[in-house]
C-alpha cells in the first residue's frame, strides 16, 4: 500500500537542507524500488518552501516511518515536521491503476 510523507523544514534551515542534498539523493537513489515519486515542495516562482513530498510503496505505517527515518534530512535534524498518510494509487503517469 503507499503512502504519501510530506515533510517541512524548521525554518532558517535551507543551509542544512543544501549541506545534507548529497547525502539524501544517495539515500534515495538506493531505496528506487520502493520511490514511487518524491521532490522539494516549491513556490510559484520555483523557490524552495522547505520541505518536500514523498511517495513510497510500502506494507505499513511503520515501514514508511522506519523509511524517512533513516533519511539524512531526518537524521541531520532538518524536519520540524512530518505527516504519514496511506495513499491510494488510482492514477500514476497518466495511467489509471485500480
Amino acid at each position: 500500500m503507499p503512502y504519501v510523507i510530506e515533510t517541512w523544514d524548521k525554518v532558517n534551515h535551507s543551509p542544512l537542507r543544501k549541506q545534507l542534498r548529497d547525502e539524501h539523493l544517495n539515500y534515495l537513489n538506493q531505496r528506487l524500488e520502493i520511490l514511487l515519486a518524491c521532490g522539494a515542495k516549491l513556490d510559484d516562482e520555483g523557490c524552495d518552501l522547505g520541505g518536500g513530498i514523498y511517495i513510497i510503496n510500502v506494507d505499513t505505517r511503520e515501514a514508511a516511518q522506519k523509511f524517512i527515518e533513516q533519511d539524512p534530512f531526518y537524521i541531520g535534524g532538518l524536519f520540524q515536521k512530518i505527516k504519514i498518510d496511506r495513499w491510494r494509487k488510482a492514477y500514476l503517469d497518466g495511467a489509471f491503476c485500480l
